[in-house]
């Protein structure tokens, strides 16, 4: 019964299985044919490989054996592993290299060059080359000596020459010493472009791999010609040109051969091999580079016979690359670039700095300066001088002394020195005043002024009563100029000077007006030159270009004109300006052609300015002490030294006219002023114009009043004797005997007795003002532009001004003789 009901079971799913089969699609028999076909046509290719690689395999020796341990494959397998070092540390070489762009490069690194306008050398910096040289200005020679001595096959290799290594071994071998090395010149070249000094098999690689990279790009000739000015050749110098120089004195083109195969005998050891370290040693080289020369058919036998012959004559001289001309200058842009140059550049170095500095317009500087301090510094008191020249238009700087000797005193005066303007500054009061609208010839009262506790005062003593602005600027009147900014305002002189180029800090007082705020001569002289250009100020600069190692151009200045003052103020301004150098204090400025200008003396004649331009060039001079001593000159002597120099720069300059003055009547003001609001103003009478008996008085002040900063010629000669008498008895005390004393007083009333008689007289006077008037004066200098003077200052009266007697300065001290008490009126 069981076995039935399992036969009945199985039955059961046979039957539903042969359900499911007749009613399931009949299968397609045509495409699992066409499927198969197709299959077996993808995998024959994979078979017949599969296939023939076995039969490969199996023929190779040990056929028997598991691939592992056959050794065939283990040598494959270091073959191919060698190729994949290889091609690493080559990629790993390149990644270390320098770009592509890079290797244009014509200077070292870490070097400094900088340039005059004129393509001339300053100053250098580092392992740099003094003078660089085209292929065509090296005779062939001298080429073909290098070629000779360092790489014969240099026309015929790739940048690596396998020959030539293995040559070198060999010869290196035989003679147990190395006397040839395998570098090649693009080897080499790249070593001193690129590449540290160091003796390693890696820089080795570098160096062979980057020479391939140079000869791809550049050419045998541009190789050649970077090698022969940058390669080092002993005694300090730097390339073909500088050992020329160095050891013979002389441009390449007059060596002899003998000399040419002597510098091209020193890459190897250029120490070891100097003719100024080792005649011998150079001798025995420069004999083998002519003999390779013979080998090489580069010179005939008769050739290399005299050349042999040829003594070693040595005209040595210092590398000119040590040479630093105009060193204010330099130590001026030094400190420039910087600001134009990031800091990774200026590390890197390789850098060309090409300049404005015009030499000559440098040297006829120098010698301007030297003259000045030869002759009137040394009997003036003045021991230091400092000019500068720019060009206004865009503000370039021709040329700057900043002392008198770099070597002894690095401090430049031009840019570092700041010293207070004196009367210069009354440029920029009156134009802001004329900007403001005010008219040049409105009149101002010229009379004793206390504004605030502060009484400015004239530097004869005088007061000429109504006066115009024009004339107060051409006589440097100080009261006119204190009256004139006080109406003009502080704030609107101060932004006026600003935008004409003034940097240093302005301070608003009343003193201002008299240059009492410290300025240096640089952004002096470049202010006054917004006058030159029509009211236009551009910053001064010296730098034009700097360049990168491979000649390119990383910074060129943008500075462009700014407005500063309007173009008829400043048209103005120029031709009051010229009355100064015409008619004023500026008389010793003339040139022979239209020139405008101020001078500018401070208290005691510690300082000494003179800011004078035409139209193409603005020149400012500064004579004084570092140690701010009075001087006994005045701002006549800056004059002059301005003259000095601008005679001999001018000859070429074209004439050019100052701009047309415009019409002053009706004219509207460009700046609003302010009026300073003072808190105590208190105005006296001059006392002269009221009392006939001063008019004598007021006439000899206004003799003197005639040549202001140059005086008369014959007070200037008096006071200079009497200091030269003054000084000779503090240096030579026990030598100056009375008769000489009796001497030069004898001497002294016979010259002097005029003026002594006016003194007198002026003396009386004062004198008995000061008793009816029950005031007694104190003498004081003042800021102006003259030579020493008096200044008086009100007091109260002590009860005893019949007495007392006023107190006497210095240059009354110093004088020969002084009215005795009983020539003096009560």
């Amino acid at each position: 019964m069981v076995k039935f009901t399992s036969w009945f079971k199985d039955r059961q799913i046979q039957s539903s299985e042969s359900d499911k089969e007749k009613q399931s699609p009949q299968p397609n028999y045509q495409d699992e044919n066409t499927e198969s076909t197709q299959n077996k046509k993808l995998q024959s290719p994979l078979a017949n490989l599969r296939k023939t690689l076995n039969e490969v395999i199996s023929k190779l020796p040990g056929g028997h054996k598991p691939i592992y341990r056959r050794y065939w494959f283990w040598a494959g397998l270091g073959v191919s592993g060698g190729i994949i070092a290889a091609s690493y540390g080559v990629a790993a070489i390149d990644r270390s290299l320098p770009d592509k762009t890079e290797l244009n490069a014509v200077v070292r690194e870490q070097t400094l060059t900088i340039k005059a306008a004129d393509g001339t050398i300053l100053q250098q910096q580092g392992e740099a080359t003094r003078e660089q040289l085209t292929l065509e200005e090296i005779p062939d020679k001298f080429q073909k000596a290098f070629i000779a001595s360092e790489d014969r096959r240099f026309t015929q290799h790739n940048g690596v020459d396998a020959q030539g290594i293995a040559r070198a071994i060999l010869n290196n071998l035989r003679s147990q010493n190395v006397v040839e090395g395998g570098s090649t010149i693009t080897q080499q070249l790249a070593r001193i472009l690129f590449l540290k000094q160091e003796r390693t098999v890696w820089r080795k690689l570098k160096e062979a791999r980057l020479a391939q990279k140079m000869e791809a790009e550049l050419t045998k000739d541009a190789i050649l010609e970077r090698y022969l000015n940058l390669v080092y050749l002993g005694s300090g110098a730097y390339g073909v040109a500088d050992a020329a120089w160095v050891y013979y004195s002389k441009p390449v083109s007059k060596l002899t051969l003998g000399e040419m195969a002597t510098i091209a005998a020193l890459p190897p050891a250029p120490n070891n091999f100097s003719p100024i370290v080792n005649r011998t040693a150079a001798q025995q080289r420069r004999n083998i580079v002519l003999q390779r020369m013979r080998e090489e058919g580069f010179i005939t036998a008769a050739e290399l016979q005299a050349a042999t012959a040829e003594p070693i004559n040595l005209k040595a001289s210092a590398p000119r690359r040590w040479q630093v001309e105009s060193p204010y200058f330099i130590s001026y842009v030094q400190k420039e670039i910087p600001k134009y140059v990031s800091p990774e550049v200026l590390k890197a170095g390789g850098l060309t700095v090409e300049t404005s500095l015009d030499l000559k317009w440098q040297e006829a500087a120098e010698k301007a300066v030297a003259k000045t301090l030869r002759n009137q510094g040394r009997w003036e008191n003045f021991k230091q001088a400092a000019l500068v020249s720019i060009d206004p238009r865009n503000g370039e700087i021709k040329a700057m002394v900043g002392g008198k000797d770099f070597n002894k005193n690095q401090f430049n005066r031009v840019t570092q020195a700041r010293r207070q303007p004196g009367s210069t500054f009354k440029g920029f009061v009156y134009a802001t005043a004329i900007a403001a609208g005010f008219n040049p010839t409105d009149g101002y009262l010229d009379s004793p002024l206390i504004i605030d506790g502060y009484e400015p005062k004239n530097y004869d003593e005088g007061f000429r009563g109504w006066i115009s602005m024009k004339d107060a600027l051409t006589k440097s009147i100080n009261i006119v100029a204190v009256r004139v900014m006080m109406k003009v305002g502080f704030e609107p002189t101060i932004r006026m000077a600003h935008k004409m180029g003034i940097k240093s800090e302005l301070k608003p007082m009343y003193s201002l007006a008299l240059g009492s705020s410290e300025v240096n001569l640089l952004e002096l002289t470049s202010a006054y030159g917004t006058f030159a250009t029509k009211g236009l100020h551009v910053e001064p600069n010296g730098i034009k270009r700097i360049l990168d190692r491979k000649g390119k151009v990383i910074w060129s200045p943008n500075f462009k004109p700014e407005r500063a003052l309007d173009a008829d103020s400043a048209a103005i301004m120029t031709w009051m300006l010229r009355n100064v150098v015409e008619e004023g204090t500026g008389r010793a400025a003339q040139i022979g052609r239209p020139v405008a200008g101020k001078t500018g003396t401070t208290d005691d004649a510690r300082d000494l300015w003179f800011i004078g331009y035409i139209p193409q060039v603005v020149t400012g001079v500064w004579l004084g002490n570092d140690n701010n001593k009075p001087t006994w000159g005045s701002s006549g002597s800056a004059a002059y030294t301005w003259h000095e120099f601008m005679e001999q720069v001018v000859n070429k300059i074209p004439v050019e006219k100052f701009p047309a003055i415009p019409k002053l009547a009706g004219r509207k003001g460009t700046i609003k002023a302010q009026a300073v609001k003072a808190r105590r103003i208190v105005n006296r009478s001059a006392a002269s114009y009221d009392n006939d008996e001063d008019n004598s008085r007021r006439s000899y002040r206004r003799d003197r009043s005639v040549d202001s900063d140059d005086n008369s010629q014959e007070r200037t000669y008096r006071r200079r004797r009497y200091r030269r008498r003054y000084y000779q008895e503090e240096q030579q005390p026990q030598e100056y005997t009375y008769r000489r004393s009796r001497r030069y007083d004898r001497q002294d009333e016979e010259e002097t007795g005029s003026s002594r008689r006016r003194y007198r007289r002026r003396y009386r006077v004062e004198q008995s003002e000061s008793n009816e008037s029950g005031l007694q004066r104190r003498y004081r200098r003042d800021d102006s532009d003259s030579s020493p003077r008096i200044r008086r200052r009100y007091t109260p009266d002590t009860g005893n001004s019949s007495e007392s007697t006023p107190k006497r300065s210095w240059r009354e001290r110093l004088r020969p003789t002084t009215p005795p008490d009983s020539e003096i009126v009560p």
